[in-house]
């Protein structure tokens, strides 16, 4: 044992010296992030990164320890890039949300290049109910950009989509080193972020989403899918993006009732985990100042997601609402994501909770009932990707801020279908 003490000891020496080089470093980092900044140059740089590893990995004596060498100095630049991000980050007001890699900032759609490595070659991935002048705005901050516009609508969540878009990024030559960022809403970040973990692997993906329900929740978690067969999201992967980018100022051109779907999905979390930001919904129009509301919405994903990244527990209160809102979406087209998932959380509410909730989402322009297709319903209920064993397990709110979760057979969620049926809150 005294030689094994010996050695620990060696190497907590080495230890310290390595957290001494290391303040060190960072203080460099920092200083090259301010002259950066205040030229205009972009943090990220990953030509002279493979050059710093190639230069350095040459003073190895043991060959066997490249690869080693390669990660762990791969990992230190990351960290430095990320820590002179944050700088940026707290020196312009933007906010880089706990839990992931948000970065939440007016006109930031405009300055892509400070905070998203596109010095490479770019594929982006939006849809023809996107501003042109979006993507366009950010192919211009690309070392070499591509544009892949697809239909917009949840038909686009296709293997025949998935299939073109993958054939661009051969077509393009996107390599292991290149990127995929998605300019749009929620379906084009499920699409490009799903073909980017799996085109060769695996490579970066950015998301910068331009609808308001996107940006306070699809755009963060990680979730990544395509519809399949009339279901909904069956096929899919756990992928984060590498950054996000949120810029409020391209709500602007957002008609109305896309803004008060969006804002179904900041109900959604008020209503399961923040009694006071119910309170706020009610008591003002949030559409005023948008800012304030997604970035509360924001705080409260991530942190249940970096508590739960592959929903095995906890993240499965974010699916309050969408068991019966997914049903009604697979059988009501017409209707926007956010407005069946405002349908679906009204029958897993306890009455009390209930009426606050439909009361708040009339006064959001979001719908309160509908008329129901029972069959089709049904189906969709029992394809659903929670269930297990004939069961899903479903979020229940008890009271404004507070839930449960527990397992329920589709026939019970159908005999609740009353309460959202077309003529239901009448009277």
């Amino acid at each position: 044992m005294d030689k094994l003490d010996q050695l620990r000891a060696d190497i907590n020496c080495i230890d310290r010296d390595m957290a001494e080089l290391f303040e060190r470093r960072m203080e460099l980092a920092r200083r090259i992030g301010t002259f950066k900044r205040e030229n205009g140059l972009p943090i990220l740089d990953r030509g002279r990164e493979s050059d710093v590893i190639s230069r350095n990995a040459v003073n190895l004596s043991d060959a066997a320890l490249l690869p080693y060498y390669t990660a762990f100095q791969q990992g230190l630049m990351d960290i430095s890039k990320k820590y002179q991000a944050s700088l940026s980050d707290e020196e312009t007001g933007a906010c880089s949300v706990p839990g992931c890699d948000v970065i939440l900032e007016r006109g930031s759609l405009t300055r892509a290049a400070e905070y998203l490595d596109l010095q490479r070659n770019v594929l982006i991935v939006t849809d023809d109910g996107v501003p042109v002048r979006y993507a366009d705005t950010l192919a211009g901050q690309c070392g070499n950009a591509s544009v892949f516009t697809v239909p917009r609508g949840e038909g686009s969540k296709s293997f025949a989509a998935l299939e073109q878009l993958l054939k661009k990024m051969l077509d393009f030559g996107l390599t292991r080193h290149d990127c995929v960022v998605a300019v749009g809403g929620g379906m084009a970040g499920d699409l490009a972020g799903f073909a980017a973990s799996i085109y060769m692997r695996g490579i970066d993906f950015y998301n910068v989403p331009t609808t308001l329900l996107a940006q306070v929740d699809s755009s963060v978690g990680g979730k990544t899918a395509i519809n399949f067969d009339g279901v909904k999201n069956p096929i899919g992967t756990f992928s984060r993006p590498r950054r996000v980018l949120i810029d409020p100022d391209v709500l602007a051109t957002l008609p109305r009732r896309q803004l008060s779907a969006g804002l179904a999905e900041v109900v959604k979390m008020a209503m399961t985990c923040d009694r006071d930001l119910f309170t706020m919904l009610e008591c003002t129009d949030p559409i005023m100042d948008l800012s304030p509301v997604i970035e509360r919405a924001l705080a409260i994903k991530a942190q249940i997601v970096a508590a739960d990244e592959k929903e095995n527990g906890l993240r499965r209160v974010l699916n309050f609402g969408h068991t019966i809102g997914h049903a009604i979406e697979a059988t009501r087209p017409e209707l926007l994501h956010g407005e069946c998932v405002a349908l679906g959380m009204i029958p897993m509410c306890r009455p009390d909770a209930a009426t606050r909730l439909v009361s708040l989402l009339k006064r959001l322009d979001l719908p309160t009932s509908c008329e129901l297709d029972r069959a089709r319903i049904r189906h969709a209920l029992c394809h659903d990707k929670k269930s297990d064993a004939g069961r899903i397990t479903v979020t229940e709110v008890t009271e404004i801020g507070r839930f449960t979760m527990r397992r329920a057979k589709p026939e019970e969620l159908m005999e609740r279908l009353h309460l959202i049926e077309k003529g239901a809150d009448e009277g």
